[in-house]
């Protein structure tokens, strides 16, 4: 019994230890390599390489809140208006041979009431998706929407409401920068056109709402052609911009049984930022002035003026490219504006800034008034934590048109935001 025993246990020992030995000799899977996110300093704060590759990706965005106040012109006017808006930007970046090839994209949405969905309307509301910037770079090439080369992206302007310049339009465009080194570069860019008013029309069907003909404009044939100079130091930067934009005709001219001629706009402008550090550190002095001819989008304007005066009925006031005078000829509008601000902190975490702008428009003929617009405001910002900004800001507005004497020439119009960037 004691003889079986031992032989029992000892043949069990013995396929133990072969068993041992077998497995020993069989491969063993190794566990897959962890790939942790690697932090990219080449771009700046906020970058990280995406997994598996050499491009550098930053996730940002922003939240906003604004609360305005519009003085009321008339009794269906809205006077006060909410704000929420919401914004999300991917920025990808990869070294190459030819240079950095970047994408970004920039998407933003908007809840809006009261005087920021309508200036009339009493329970007006508007909700709007927005893909508001989305391009490509690649070495000089810059393709899709991003803010127009005629301005200049570095201006340290401080406004919240509107001065009347051309103030960072994001536009279609396909731009080439040519860099010469030593803050030097040069920009050609054809981008959509920046429209005022198109009065070289036909009419069209009845407007409902006005019981008058709608104007129909001819299509448009060519994009605008913009290109600036541009140098940015340490001290600031300052850059030369030009356009020119067609504005096509679309009014028959029955006296020779053919369309009017359509016109070449143009518009010059500078926009100029100088940093103060004797003043105070962050402290900067901007400065930005146009001359356009044919080409009145480039001074800030849209196709009509509202916001500002008042009279009767009429609430705002046409700003137009070109059209058929009285007496049968084609007239351009013209015009100019100068603007300005000074950004100032008094201490790390509160700045203002104090600006205003002032803008001139002449047509040649009789159909349509000439005015002056000046508008003065001032803001002041307290950032607790960084990327908080909590400020409040109001702005004065006046408006002289030839041969009306207006109800009401001037308007106020205060914001207070609270917005976070991260």
């Amino acid at each position: 019994m004691k003889l079986a025993k031992s032989l029992f246990l000892g043949s069990v020992a013995g396929l133990a230890a072969v068993a041992g030995a077998q497995a020993a000799d069989l491969p063993v899977k190794k566990a897959a390599a962890v790939e942790y996110v690697r932090v990219c300093s080449t771009y700046g704060a906020g970058f990280f390489y995406i997994p598996g590759t050499e491009t550098c990706l930053r996730v940002a965005g922003r939240v906003r809140a604004e609360y305005q106040y519009l003085e009321p012109q008339f009794r269906e006017d809205n006077a006060i208006g909410f704000r929420a808006r919401g914004r999300v930007a991917l920025d990808a970046r990869t070294a190459t041979a030819y240079g950095l090839l970047r994408a970004f994209v920039r998407m933003e949405m908007d809840r809006n009431t009261g005087v920021y969905a309508g200036q009339a309307g009493g329970t007006a509301f508007g909700t709007s998706p927005n893909i508001a910037q989305a391009y490509i770079q690649f070495g000089g090439l810059t393709a899709g929407r991003t803010t127009s080369f005629f301005a200049n992206g570095d201006l340290p302007n401080g406004n919240i409401t509107t001065l009347r310049f051309y103030d960072y339009p994001d536009v279609n465009l396909l731009a080439y920068t040519f860099p010469f080194g030593n803050g030097f570069s040069a920009t050609i860019s054809l981008e959509e056109g920046a429209f005022a008013g198109n009065r070289l029309t036909e009419a069209g069907p009845i407007d409902p709402l006005t019981g008058l003909p709608t104007q129909l404009a001819a299509g448009q044939r060519w994009p605008d052609l913009v290109g600036n100079v541009k140098y940015a130091g340490t001290w600031g930067s300052v850059q030369l911009s030009g356009a020119l934009h067609e504005v096509r005709s679309n009014a028959f001219d029955v006296a020779d049984a053919d369309y009017f001629d359509s016109e070449l706009g143009w518009a010059i402008g500078t926009q100029i930022g100088i940093n103060l550090p004797a003043l105070g550190a962050g402290d900067a002095l901007w400065f930005a002035a146009a001359y356009a001819d044919g080409a009145l989008g480039y001074l800030g304007f849209g196709s009509t003026v509202t916001g500002v005066g008042a009279s009767g009925n009429t609430r705002g006031f046409p700003v137009v490219d070109a059209y058929v005078d009285l007496d049968g000829d084609v007239e351009t509008g013209t015009g100019w504006q100068v603007a300005g601000g000074l950004r100032h902190y008094w201490a790390p975490t509160l700045r203002s800034n104090i600006h205003g702008s002032y803008a001139s428009v002449e047509y040649g003929g009789d159909r349509f008034a000439n005015f002056d617009e000046w508008r003065v405001g001032v803001n002041t910002f307290w950032s607790p934590v960084s990327g908080l900004d909590i400020g409040v800001e109001a702005l004065y507005a006046n408006i002289d048109v030839d041969g009306l004497n207006l109800d009401n020439e001037d308007r106020w119009e205060a914001r207070f935001r609270v917005q976070r960037d991260f």
